[in-house]
């Protein structure tokens, strides 16, 4: 493992982090806390020194394998990814153990998701458009609820990929909040955006309704993709990010609902799913 450093004093990992029990993890916070992110063989993370007596370190650092820069960190303090909060992983799952992973979700409909592999990597996908789950309101056919776990203040994170090209609704879901079948939140992150697709959504004991007025298209393709949802309960500020971890693809500010459940899904396509993590903070 390479690292480098630039001009603004960003750490730059070019390998995730080897872990005794042969995953690949990214240390984020301190060496000493528990808090770990799964990274993909692909995935370049930031991480900038929280303390200022790292600066006197800059040369020393240049060159210094994992091992060294692990242990330089503890001594110089604690420190945190760019784009990360200062929180705790409640939740973790890179789908490698498919019978323990699908014991950790609740769905509405079981019979259209598989725990199964792409490419030789471990994934959770829905299997078809349509679904038995006649949910109380229109609102999403595809959910897979993290089971035995409510937050409020969090960041949910996760890998996926399209796996049918639908067209204009082509889309996967993101849910938060959610209190029952009848009342919760979800992002729609369709393809192109109208008042049903493409929007942050509340269903309220009524059919879905729009909070945002999105234009913005989401560029589904066939590829891997990165979604990044930030909440905050106190401010009611709710952050989507696709891709770009810098630049909410939508926002907005809603009180309906404080803490609840969260999970991942679709309205009504066909997606893959890969390490999902939910930070609470």
């Amino acid at each position: 493992m390479a690292i480098h450093l630039d001009s603004s004093l960003d750490l730059t990992f070019d390998e995730p982090f080897p872990i005794s029990d042969g995953s690949t993890r990214f240390p984020t916070k301190s060496p000493v806390s528990d808090w770990l992110m799964t990274t993909t063989e692909k995935s370049t993370r930031f991480c900038r020194p929280q303390s200022r007596l790292f600066y006197p370190l800059k040369e020393m650092l240049v060159g210094v394998g994992a091992v060294g820069c692990f242990s330089l960190f503890v001594a110089c303090g604690s420190f945190v990814a760019a784009d990360q909060p200062v929180g705790k992983v409640v939740f973790s799952e890179d789908f490698e153990a498919p019978e323990k992973a699908r014991e950790r979700f609740e769905f509405v409909d079981p019979q259209t998701w598989r725990l199964a592999e792409i490419d030789g990597n471990g994934v959770m996908e829905i299997t078809a458009r349509g679904s038995a789950y006649k949910p109380p309101h229109r609102s999403p056919l595809h959910i897979a609820l993290v089971r035995d776990l409510e937050v409020g203040n969090c960041e949910i994170r996760f890998r996926v990929r399209s796996t049918k090209d639908t067209g204009n609704h082509r889309d996967c879901c993101v849910f938060f909040g959610y209190q029952d079948a009848a009342n919760f939140y979800y992002v729609h992150l369709g393809a192109r955006p109208d008042p049903h697709s493409g929007q942050i959504m509340v269903v309220d004991d009524a059919p879905r309704k729009a909070l945002t007025e999105n234009k913005a298209d989401t560029p589904w393709d066939d590829q891997w993709h990165n979604v990044l949802l930030r909440r905050n309960i106190e401010t009611g500020q709710i952050e989507i990010f696709f891709d770009d971890m810098k630049t909410p693809h939508m926002s907005v500010r809603d009180e309906t609902f404080g803490k609840g459940r969260v999970g991942i899904g679709s309205f009504d396509d066909m997606n893959a799913f890969d390490d999902l993590t939910v930070v609470a903070f």
